[in-house]
């Protein structure tokens, strides 16, 4: 009698425990992945989450890989709200505890964001079959509690991809092309060997980006020689350049060219290695905010 009591009890506690909590996770059969982004410049991994919103894995083209986790929700946090990051097991393997992988905290009207270690770990315990959890006390009534589970169903093919797309990345990003300073031997359009290096990773990375929107190429001489020489050569440099970004896919009308002659100098002119600093083409690229 005694322990009916008790099993009716433990019953009670559980059903009581578990009404007090609102668990958003991807069933079996509509759980989802897909890489929504797979270019040299940008990787997304994509799970939609029923009635909460979507978990995103990013990286994007850097010298070091970089790899970001964001939970992207429908109702973004009215007030900033501590959450728990932990890896429970499936269903199907019961007696194995969950374990925490960090602690966060949601800033109002923000989604909430992993950062890398703990994405990477993310990536780990999905791979291994496990569910990373958010839990958290929902910023409209403390005390109801919710945990938003990103599904691991469905997930190894496309991880392989993601990891594919990871391994193609660009080691330089949009930061590290957007201004770049070309320099040229004396005289004539003939770029220096590091200055043909720099303008072929522009060209690359330009290839793959879309968002580009404009490209102002600004040419300039050393004060050797006529102004009218001079004049010439810096047009004749900025519109070798354009053609360069042209043959990458950016289209002319989005590619702005001005030659300065001698004008604006950075350095003087008595020394060879100060003449080589001011005969330059500058690129300035700007995207989108």
């Amino acid at each position: 009698m005694w322990r009916n009591l008790l099993l009716i009890s433990s019953l009670c506690i559980s059903t009581s425990a578990s009404a007090d909590l609102r668990h958003y996770v991807a069933s079996l059969d509509n759980s989802a992945w897909r890489v929504g982004e797979n270019s040299p410049i940008e990787c997304r991994l994509e799970h939609d989450i029923p009635d909460y919103g979507k978990a995103v894995f990013s990286s994007k083209a850097g010298k070091d890989l970089n790899l970001l986790f964001t939970l992207d929700m429908w109702a973004k946090p009215d007030a900033v709200t501590n959450a728990k990051l932990m890896s429970r097991a499936p269903q199907w393997r019961p007696g194995d505890a969950a374990k925490e992988i960090t602690a966060l905290k949601y800033q109002k009207q923000f989604n909430g964001e992993v950062p890398k270690k703990a994405a990477w770990t993310m990536l780990n315990e999905l791979s291994q079959g496990r569910e990373p959890t958010f839990y958290y006390s929902d910023w409209y009534d403390a005390s109801q509690r919710v945990a938003v589970g990103i599904s691991a169903a469905n997930f190894a093919g496309k991880y392989r991809e993601f990891r594919s797309c990871l391994a193609n990345l660009l080691p330089y990003s949009f930061d590290d092309i957007a201004f770049t300073v070309l320099n040229y031997q004396d005289g004539g359009t003939e770029l220096t060997r590091f200055s043909k290096y720099q303008l072929k990773k522009v060209q690359e990375y330009l290839s793959f980006d879309p968002e580009v929107e404009l490209v102002v190429v600004n040419a300039y001489t050393d004060s050797y020689g006529g102004r009218s020489i001079n004049q010439k050569v810096s047009d004749k440099r900025a519109d070798s350049v354009k053609d360069l970004l042209v043959a990458s896919g950016i289209a002319q009308d989005r590619i702005i060219t001005e030659g300065h002659g001698e004008k604006r100098h950075v350095t003087g002119n008595d020394l060879a290695s100060e003449r080589q600093v001011n005969r330059r083409v500058v690129i300035k690229i700007t995207k989108p905010i």
